[in-house]
């Protein structure tokens, strides 16, 4: 129920700044402020107000809650109906228009008509010394400042209702219901605009009259004049305002959401409005949904360019084949033991997948050769991580791939700098370049080759342990050799 308390508190806080502006402020001060009263006449017209206000409120109330009755049924079931969750979304929707009219029959049939009675009945007795013709721009004023209060509350209790709507969704409505009522921007536009420029122009000339009909004189009038033309401008700016709103917040939220899209955050919107942000949200989530399935379709060819990549190599040389994907394991295994993210271990999968693709520049006669290599021979197979990062950067990888690159180029550079092809050391030598160094050798230790045969899993192990500072980096070696210790152990007690 908290979610529904707090829209009644909020309808609550809204009613009372509402009828502070419209009714207490704005009318009372053109009644008191524009009427030349006695104090027994002055009291005699609150005493008229205050039952007036009573008889409004009573008949308020009971609109209000035969209006909510079925958003306060909603929250008060732990398992609502399908039917009482739509009955629920279609009320709160309806909420502002039924605001509107909540206020202009009270305001009119409550307030008006009795304190139109009570008023004849005062003048008639002689209790208040006004013209009978008063009660008729009484009446005229009643209907501005009910239609004000009504604008009012109907842009609060349609910021209430947003605020409202998610608790209601996620009780089982469903997003593409059928909307049975709307109230267009257009129309919200319109109104407002008529409204911010009749109504300060036709209670200033009703208030005018009254006043002019008091025979204050000209200094007196326009010393009441310039207060009125005060407070009308004010209410003017404040439902400028709150029409603003009314379309500021919803721009925002969009514009937000545009920006998640900028920084890669595919999210679709709730789409809570019944107007033309509806269609906005509802384009905006199209739009999504297509950049989600495009970037799917993207990865899933980006993925088959990097198998089709090391399968080309797997062919070519089939005395190594499966290497790269073995490569990517181990590369796996020790990323994830380091707490690498799964963004990185995605680009550490593909640069170890490519991390031999150079081999494709070397000759057969040197890169099939059986035998052992000649210093010159050896020079040529040292050229392949070069020759790996010339034909990706020819491929144009796109910015997010790039750190593939350097996995390619620099696998086989040493912690102690004499490795190549550019003889880095240390924290020089790439993040992924001193990874995969370790996993490739592991590999290439444990593999079969025509000329010999792979050595044993802890024969490699032993020979990492030894290299660890000088050939391989010493924290990536000893994940290595944790994982695979224990891999180990796994089998013994197996």
């Amino acid at each position: 129920m908290e979610p529904f308390h707090f829209f009644q508190r909020r309808m609550l806080v809204n009613y009372i700044w509402g009828s502070a502006v419209a009714v207490c402020g704005v009318g009372s001060l053109f009644i008191f402020y524009t009427l030349q009263l006695e104090m027994k006449e002055m009291m005699y017209l609150i005493l008229v107000m205050l039952v007036s206000v009573g008889v409004m409120l009573t008949a308020e109330i009971m609109m209000y809650k035969r209006h909510v009755r079925p958003i306060q049924q909603l929250f008060a079931k732990g398992s609502p109906a399908p039917e009482q969750v739509k009955s629920a979304l279609l009320r709160a929707h309806q909420f502002p228009q039924l605001t509107v009219k909540r206020i202009l029959g009270p305001h009119l049939l409550g307030l008006s008509i009795p304190a139109s009675l009570l008023a004849w009945g005062a003048i008639e007795r002689g209790l208040v010394d006004l013209p009978l013709y008063y009660i008729g721009y009484a009446w005229m004023g009643a209907v501005l400042i009910a239609v004000m209060h009504a604008l009012i509350e109907f842009f609060m209790t349609d910021r209430a209702v947003q605020l409202l709507l998610p608790s209601i969704y996620e009780r089982g409505a469903l997003m593409d219901y059928k909307r049975e009522t709307s109230i267009s921007i257009k129309t919200k536009l319109f109104l407002s605009s008529m409204f911010t420029a009749v109504f300060p122009v036709v209670l200033f000339l009703l208030a005018s009259q009254v006043r002019l009909s008091e025979g204050d004189g000209v200094n007196g009038y326009w010393n009441w004049a310039s207060i009125i033309a005060l407070v009308v401008m004010g209410i003017g700016a404040l439902a400028a305002l709150l029409l603003y709103r009314s379309i500021q917040e919803p721009m925002e939220h969009l514009s937000e959401r545009f920006l998640d899209v900028r920084r890669g955050e595919m999210n679709s919107m709730d789409n809570l409005y019944i107007d033309e942000f509806a269609e906005l949200v509802s384009g905006f989530n199209h739009m999504v949904t297509g950049i989600k399935e495009r970037d799917e379709e993207n990865e899933r060819l980006l993925e088959s360019f990097f198998t089709v990549f090391a399968a080309t190599l797997d062919a070519r040389d089939p005395y190594t084949a499966g290497h790269s994907k073995r490569v990517a394991e181990y590369s796996d295994l020790i990323a994830r033991r380091a707490g690498f993210d799964e963004r990185q271990l995605d680009l550490l999968k593909k640069s170890a997948l490519l991390h031999d693709i150079g081999k494709i520049g070397i000759r057969d006669d040197v890169l099939l050769k059986e035998g052992r290599l000649s210093e010159g021979e050896f020079a040529k197979i040292k050229e392949h991580p070069v020759i790996g990062a010339q034909i990706l950067l020819q491929v144009q990888l796109p910015e997010s791939l790039t750190p593939v690159l350097a996995g390619v180029r620099h696998h086989h550079e040493r912690y102690d700098g004499k490795g190549y092809p550019d003889g880095l050391a240390g924290d020089e030598i790439p993040l992924f370049g001193r990874l995969m160094a370790v996993a490739d050798a592991f590999d290439a230790m444990t593999s079969d080759r025509p000329y010999r045969q792979g050595m044993p899993v802890s024969q490699a192990l032993a020979i990492i342990e030894e290299g660890k500072g000088t050939q391989w980096d010493p924290y990536f070696a000893e994940l290595l050799l944790v994982e695979m210790r224990q891999d180990l152990r796994k089998k013994a007690l197996g």
